[in-house]
């Protein structure tokens, strides 16, 4: 990549545009297998149900990531944390019909695919692939209230099925406590910075357009969709985007526990 980059040395600013570009691809090729594998297994004959397949290509991918070191044995480890959260949300949201798988597989529980919690766990994969190939720093960062509205997050996701639904309320109580928040990150030494809330909000419009993608290949469907496919209305970019807050501050968490345990040992 460097050597293919070396005659834009005179022009920086492209240079960086397509450092960054590969670098966000080497971020998401956890979620674009997930995707490529829908769309593909739409349309071949598999002599397996189509979620149990899907559940052995995600496992199959996570294996190959940890074994070519795409990712870290501790990524790994925050990956299965989140598959296990986002299986936990699934077996909620399907139980009381946000959203349906309708196709036969071996591996469901309670109507739910295992392979769907993959699709969070490939959030929190780019996000700390993103972490690390970007040396991604803060500035300003609200470290405690932070913490506490992940759980504010995390409890609305099921909490908005008994009460009114505070999506809105704490999506502008975020907005205003990191309002100041910067991410820093490098592309080729070079620093650049950007709000944190821009960041979420591109990410949650990306994974927006991902889940319309999956609708479309029927991965899962919203009540709307299961006669005819509609577009994922744009309210879900909100959702995707507290989604992406909520992964973002448990790793942050995360990742401050460590360098903890790692400053007493020394």
């Amino acid at each position: 990549m460097r050597v293919i980059l070396k005659p834009l040395n005179r022009f920086p600013a492209l240079q960086d545009l397509l450092t960054f570009v590969y670098l966000e691809a080497l971020c998401c090729i956890f979620p674009a297998t997930i995707m490529l594998s829908l769309a593909l297994s739409k349309h071949l004959e598999l002599p397996i149900p189509r979620y149990d397949f899907m559940l052995l290509v995600c496992l199959a991918m996570q294996a190959v990531m940890v074994l070519s070191k795409l990712e870290t044995v501790d990524e790994l480890k925050v990956v299965c944390m989140f598959h296990i959260f986002g299986l936990s949300l699934e077996l909620f949201k399907v139980h009381h019909g946000s959203w349906s798988y309708p196709e036969f597989a071996h591996t469901k529980i309670w109507d739910v695919p295992i392979y769907s919690g993959f699709m969070y766990a490939s959030v929190a994969s780019y996000i700390c692939q993103a972490w690390r190939r970007f040396n991604l720093k803060f500035s300003e960062y609200p470290s405690w209230t932070a913490n506490l509205f992940a759980i504010l997050l995390y409890l609305n996701f099921f909490s908005n099925h008994y009460i009114e639904d505070q999506r809105w309320g704490l999506a502008l109580a975020l907005i205003v406590l990191m309002w100041n928040t910067r991410v820093h990150f490098q592309i080729n030494h070079r620093p650049h910075q950007m709000p944190l809330t821009l960041s979420f909000l591109l990410i949650g419009l990306f994974i927006w357009l991902a889940e319309n993608i999956s609708t479309f290949y029927g991965a899962w469907k919203y009540p709307n969709q299961q006669d005819v496919w509609h577009a994922v209305h744009f309210s879900k970019i909100s959702s995707w985007a507290l989604l992406v807050i909520l992964s973002f501050v448990l790793i942050a968490k995360l990742k401050g526990i460590k360098s903890s345990l790692q400053k007493t040992r020394y």
